[in-house]
């Protein structure tokens, strides 16, 4: 789940907190393999929530947005133009051809982990395969840059640069996070350059790197409901993001799935 415009703390963890947020992560990793299998034609996004929700459980994990700020689902279910935030419904059916971005998080012994995927339904547009594969990809480049001695800006440059070279947009009004005994720490994590005076990344800080890419323009609305942020021009968008943890022996990605 994005922070957007918080000016939080940066706070540096041990190596034991990274440990306890590589088993909060992978929580996170396994819930979402399982979500993954159970796309099809047919599922609602509030079965999809269920799911989350009951395996979270079964792992002595609590889902991380449920009430978040008022936020009424365990997972974020964002279908086609639907950005981030989007709440799981029963009436809410997947049909063939939609894109849909999996957001989910849990708090484990204390400790937060936050991870997110886009998958198809069945077959999809060229268009929208080549969104997908440049968000993912995205999201590996900005991996490599979360360094000791690079700054927060490194990864934005990344995502930015590599998006907007195959011609789509990144979303500017929801950002990144830091991640831990809060699930929105310092420092924000924009994809797009903002300057060179960011944060520089030290050792033991824990990110969410979050890469939001629309096919079309990088604007964003959120609905009345209040959550759901969807593009401007209604065109596809896709989200992925992995909790990472900076070290001396660089970047370890807590949410890597293991299928």
């Amino acid at each position: 789940m994005n922070g957007h415009n918080s000016s939080k703390a940066i706070v540096v963890k041990s190596h034991d907190e990274i440990m306890i947020m590589l088993d909060a992560n992978q929580i996170v990793a396994e819930t979402l393999i399982l979500l993954q299998r159970m796309i099809a034609p047919g599922v609602t996004t509030l079965d999809l929530d269920r799911a989350a929700e009951d395996f979270c459980k079964s792992k002595n994990a609590v889902p991380a947005f449920k009430g978040y700020h008022g936020f009424p689902g365990s997972l974020c279910t964002s279908i086609n133009e639907e950005v981030v935030h989007g709440i799981p419904s029963r009436r809410r059916k997947l049909k063939k051809g939609d894109i849909i971005s999996l957001d989910f998080g849990v708090r484990y012994k204390g400790y937060y982990g936050d991870s997110a995927i886009t998958v198809p339904v069945g077959k999809i547009t060229r268009n929208e395969e080549d969104l997908l594969k440049a968000t993912e990809e995205s999201l590996e480049l900005a991996i490599e840059k979360a360094v000791v001695g690079n700054r927060v800006a490194d990864i934005s440059i990344a995502v930015q640069g590599y998006v907007e070279k195959l011609g789509f947009s990144v979303v500017r009004q929801f950002v990144g996070h830091g991640i831990g005994t809060a699930l929105h720490e310092g420092p924000e994590i924009p994809n797009f350059h903002q300057g060179d005076q960011s944060p520089r990344l030290v050792p033991g800080m824990v990110i969410a790197i979050e890469p939001m890419v629309n096919i079309g323009t990088s604007k964003v609305k959120v609905l009345r409901d209040g959550w759901t942020v969807v593009t401007a021009d209604g065109k596809p968008s896709a989200h992925f993001e992995h909790s990472v943890a900076v070290t001396e022996n660089g970047p370890i990605v807590l949410s890597r799935r293991h299928a």
